[in-house]
């Protein structure tokens, strides 16, 4: 919310604005996500995590610093350096939840650290849009470096408890895992964990469905941002609050899905929860490019974070199923230089066909995809029993 006040204070209703600013966020993906990968698979991953949040932290307390400066161009040095210390961040988490649950409990676990997550992202939305509109977007980058260095603290905490095997067999694993790290340089190990995303079918599947997903996200994304404040009147009041509606859909879908969808196909809810996903997207382009009612629009933007929810639980759950333990870092890394990709070249697209074709326009096409998708992917799974 303080970047989006920022860059609108300096470029109202550019589009274009915002895209630039989002790929110093998504380089990194690929500069710096792959190499990352690998040295996560040979660290220690809880204290990555923490080292990550401390710098985070102490970058974002620089923003403000160049603001008064008006030095806007260190700007964005300082945003690709926050989120290239995220690159080590993000796998380390991934990898590291396996760590502390046994593997019949991985749904269970994936549902709660991503209904935590939700929990945080609907009091931030919400709270941030009112912020940053009272006291502007200065606090906004003081509140989430405190953010940081929390989560360091509580990271800290954490006790991993792994699996109790033989120790004969413990010795023989850790032979095995430093014989291959000498045999192998770093250049191996990135071009190892692209390649296991096509290995198997149900990895095709999962690593095709994301990177469909976030190419869906990155046509959507700047463009929402400016239609919502065009439509609503409001820089980052409405945005927020239209945040904490989609925060409150994730965090109902995933809890609902954690409760009752155990059982279920996880390869075949995702098709399912993406065709609802794509109506609720479309709802919402209707009725706010032509009513701009409050309500039905928060109610559509619930509806798109309840169908998100089952997806995202549903894709991480199988890649902890599918992926091994000593190639998760270099292979989450991959797997977010891939859909990053996907996310970054679509994002750049939409912003520029935003000159010539409306956003509500865009987004609809981008929802109508989604269904598309999901109904063709759900009936090719059923075709074939996965």
């Amino acid at each position: 919310m303080a970047l989006i006040a920022l860059i609108y204070s300096k470029d109202p209703g550019s589009v274009m604005a915002l895209a630039r600013l989002l790929f110093f966020i998504v380089v990194p993906v690929f500069v710096i996500g792959p190499v990352a990968g690998v040295y996560v698979d040979r660290w220690d991953r809880k204290r990555v995590m923490i080292i990550s949040d401390v710098i985070r932290g102490l970058l974002v307390l620089t923003i403000p610093i160049f603001v008064k400066l008006n030095m806007m161009g260190a700007i964005y040095p300082v945003v690709f350096l926050i989120f290239s210390a995220t690159r080590f961040f993000l796998p380390s988490k991934m990898a590291f939840i396996p760590s502390i649950v046994s593997k019949e409990k991985l749904m269970v676990a994936n549902s709660l650290s991503n209904t935590t997550r939700m929990i945080a992202t609907v009091f931030g939305f919400a709270l941030a849009g009112v912020i940053v509109r009272m006291i502007g977007h200065m606090w906004g980058f003081y509140l989430n470096a405190i953010s940081y260095f929390i989560s360091g603290v509580f990271i800290a905490v954490i006790t991993p408890k792994g699996e109790l095997t033989n120790v004969k067999e413990d010795i023989q694993i850790t032979k095995e895992i430093v014989e291959k790290s000498l045999r192998k340089n770093i250049w191996t190990e990135i071009v190892e964990g692209f390649k296991h995303l096509t290995e198997k079918n149900r990895m095709k599947i999962v690593s095709g469905t994301f990177f469909l997903l976030m190419a869906g996200a990155g046509s959507i994304f700047c463009v929402i941002i400016v239609f919502i404040q065009k439509s609503f009147g409001s820089i980052t009041e409405v945005l927020g609050i239209f945040g904490a509606f989609l925060g409150c859909g994730l965090f109902v879908g995933t809890i609902g899905f954690g409760k009752f969808g155990q059982k279920a196909s996880k390869i075949r809810s995702i098709f399912i929860n993406l065709i609802f996903c794509g109506v609720a997207i479309n709802l919402f382009a209707f009725y706010a490019s032509r009513s701009a009612s409050f309500i039905m629009g928060g109610m559509f933007i619930f509806l798109v974070g309840f169908t998100m929810g089952p997806i995202m639980t549903c894709i991480n759950t199988l890649m902890h199923e599918l992926i091994p333990d000593e190639a998760r870092g270099r292979i989450f890394s991959s797997m977010e230089a891939v859909i990053h990709l996907a996310f970054l070249a679509f994002m750049f697209l939409t912003a520029y066909l935003a000159k010539y074709i409306s956003n509500a326009v865009i987004i609809a096409a981008s929802g109508l995809v989604f269904s598309v998708i999901g109904l063709t992917g759900y009936l090719k799974v059923r075709a074939e029993k996965l």
